[in-house]
């Protein structure tokens, strides 16, 4: 795997900058191979459609925690069909994940922040460091407006947390409304939580509806404080 370059070679960019042009500058900074994360969000599926082109060229993957939505895999089936994709699906490692039922019990990430992060990292963290390897990069879906955790993401930035890797943000300087428009507009594939007041998806035990007035990201592992809330896929 090629060496992601420092942050003294990332150039500054504009919130201006469109996504498709994050994307190349990206690319051309990784040098090597890309994958691209997706969770069937309708920001990831928006971030396929703007990068459709490329998409011979990005290996797509999925990371299976065996405790999504059934409606996230219906949504990923039909991502799949409108993008004539083969998704590159990755399972915890069955061994880790029996012994930590075994010992905790199936619920232990309610009980504080740390087992919370246990469970993330054995279903998410994990599945993802494999599904990497062999990487200069990757392409995420994260922007700005999803919560606290995210505003000070940058759209290339480096992923110190994975090695160096480089990590490309091309929707980062979208708002949500700009990203409904751009689902409706080109009637994509949206998982039917979305329009049942549920802005971000994760696990179904981890996930519930939110309020008109709360933040995206409040209806994820909301017995915890804003700031903890992040599985470990996106550390920073």
């Amino acid at each position: 795997m090629n060496t992601a370059p420092n942050l003294a070679t990332i150039p500054v960019i504009g919130v201006e900058t469109s996504p498709e042009d994050i994307y190349r500058i990206g690319r051309d900074l990784a040098d090597g191979p890309l994958a691209l994360a997706c969770s069937f969000s309708i920001d990831d599926v928006v971030l396929l459609d703007l990068l459709r082109a490329h998409l011979a060229d990005i290996e797509v993957f999925a990371i299976d925690t065996g405790r999504l939505p059934e409606e996230t895999y219906r949504t990923a089936e039909s991502v799949a069909e409108r993008f004539d994709l083969r998704i590159a699906w990755y399972a915890p490692r069955s061994e880790a994940l029996e012994q930590l039922v075994r010992d905790k019990g199936l619920f232990s990430f309610r009980e504080n922040v740390a087992n919370r992060r246990e469970c993330c990292r054995i279903r998410k963290v994990e599945p993802l460091q494999r599904a990497l390897r062999g990487r200069a990069g990757w392409i995420t879906g994260l922007r700005r407006g999803q919560g606290v955790t995210r505003q000070d993401c940058d759209a290339v930035e480096i992923d110190s947390a994975n090695g160096g890797l480089l990590k490309i943000n091309p929707l980062v300087f979208w708002t949500r409304q700009q990203v409904l428009a751009h689902a409706e507009e080109r009637r994509l594939p949206v998982n039917p939580l979305h329009r049942q007041g549920y802005p971000s998806i994760g696990c179904a035990p981890c996930t519930r509806a939110i309020e008109p007035d709360e933040d995206e990201r409040a209806g994820r592992w909301w017995w915890e404080d804003p700031a903890h809330k992040e599985c470990g896929l996106h550390r920073r």
